[in-house]
């Protein structure tokens, strides 16, 4: 008989909704940030991007000051190319101008091609130093608010604009990241041979 209550009382509780565990669980309360405008508007944000913009054209320029010589002389080796009579090989003069061509064209585009990667390890450094810096705003805000839940804009159909806490997470930033650092430290140099 006490192996049926024990069985009966241990399927009811089973079978019963339990209620401490629902009530374990606040009702979300949300809040919505346009972190795109967060990014496009913060101070330190305006100047990352000043920077970038600067970074970048002084790439292009060089980009440009390195062809124009090139092209230049890459017609003038093909001109002489052309000009030598059929099956007839250029002679030590032009082979000296062909492989000091091809040592100042690969050289520019060495050159280029670390240019760039500053300029990617800088775009990425100047985000890890305003992700780091949201981070804490956005439990800030959540807490001032009182929300549970933080979502960014883009990924929600339609809000309130009450739900709306972009001027307080842009705020926030603009207190905590007055600047940010546009040249990404130097990269640790790996050993060669290994």
């Amino acid at each position: 008989m006490n192996k049926i209550l024990v069985t009966a009382a241990f399927a009811a509780a089973m079978l019963a909704p339990s209620a401490a565990i629902a009530q374990a669980v606040p009702p979300a309360v949300i809040a919505i940030v346009d972190l795109d405008k967060v990014t496009t508007d913060c101070n330190a944000c305006k100047s990352a991007r000043a920077a970038l913009q600067s970074q970048a054209t002084a790439i292009q320029n060089r980009e440009k000051s390195l062809a124009g010589p090139l092209q230049t002389e890459g017609q003038a080796i093909q001109k002489a190319l052309d000009a030598l009579p059929q099956g007839k090989e250029p002679d030590a003069a032009l082979q000296a101008r062909i492989t000091a061509f091809n040592t100042k064209r690969q050289q520019g585009a060495q050159e280029l091609q670390r240019q760039q990667e500053q300029f990617q390890r800088n775009t990425n450094y100047i985000s890890q130093q305003i992700r780091t810096k949201l981070g804490p705003i956005y439990q800030q805000v959540m807490q001032r608010r009182g929300a549970n839940i933080m979502v960014e804009l883009d990924t929600t159909l339609a809000s309130g604009a009450a739900l709306d806490v972009t001027n307080d997470v842009l705020a926030g930033l603009n207190a905590a990241l007055p600047s940010v650092a546009t040249v990404a430290p130097a990269q640790a140099q790996t050993p060669q041979g290994r």
